[in-house]
C-alpha cells in the first residue's frame, strides 16, 4: 500500500501498522475485563492487538488500544449508544474524519453521525467485532487495489 504513496501523493506515508499487543496492552484490556461488560470479542482482540492505526487510508481509521479506551471510559465514562440495553458502550476508535466507533454492550458496531459525543446520533455499522473488521479489510483491500478506500 505505501509503495508508490509518496509518489501518487507528494509526501511520505503516516503510520499504516496493526500494531501486536504488548504487556501493558494486554493488562489494560484484563482491567477493561474487570471494569465493563465490554464485548468478549473487543476483550478476546486486545490480548492479541495492541491496536490498529491506518493514517493514509482514505480519511484514515483507527482502532485505539485498550489503554485508551480505558482512559477514555475513566474521562467521559460510558457512552449510550441509544438501545434498549444498558448504556455501556465503549468508544473504541475513530476515522479520520472525526467520527468515533463505539463498541455497543451487545457486541454491535456504532459510528457517530457527528464527530461529537454531545447529543449522539448513531448509525450501526457491524453486527460485531468480526464484521467491523471485516469491513475495514474491504477498506484497505479497496484502497490499496485502486485508491478509493470508501467509507465506513
Amino acid at each position: 500500500m505505501t509503495g508508490e504513496f509518496e509518489h501518487r501523493h507528494g509526501f511520505p506515508p503516516g503510520t499504516n501498522q496493526v500494531r501486536l499487543a504488548d504487556h501493558d496492552d494486554q493488562a489494560a484490556a484484563h482491567t477493561l475485563a474487570q471494569l465493563t461488560t465490554a464485548p468478549a470479542d473487543l476483550l478476546t482482540l486486545y490480548k492479541s492487538v495492541g491496536d490498529v492505526s491506518w493514517e493514509d487510508v482514505g480519511n484514515g481509521y483507527f482502532l485505539d488500544p485498550a489503554g485508551d479506551v480505558l482512559l477514555w471510559l475513566q474521562e467521559h465514562g460510558v457512552v449510550d449508544v441509544g438501545t434498549d440495553q444498558e448504556a455501556c458502550g465503549l468508544g473504541i476508535g475513530s476515522n479520520g474524519g472525526g467520527l468515533i466507533y463505539v463498541a455497543g454492550p451487545e457486541g454491535a458496531v456504532y459510528r457517530t453521525r457527528t464527530a461529537s459525543l454531545d447529543n449522539p446520533e448513531f448509525d450501526k455499522v457491524a453486527d460485531d467485532l468480526r464484521q467491523f473488521l471485516e469491513l475495514l479489510e474491504r477498506v484497505l483491500t479497496g484502497f490499496s487495489a485502486g485508491g478509493d478506500a470508501g467509507c465506513l
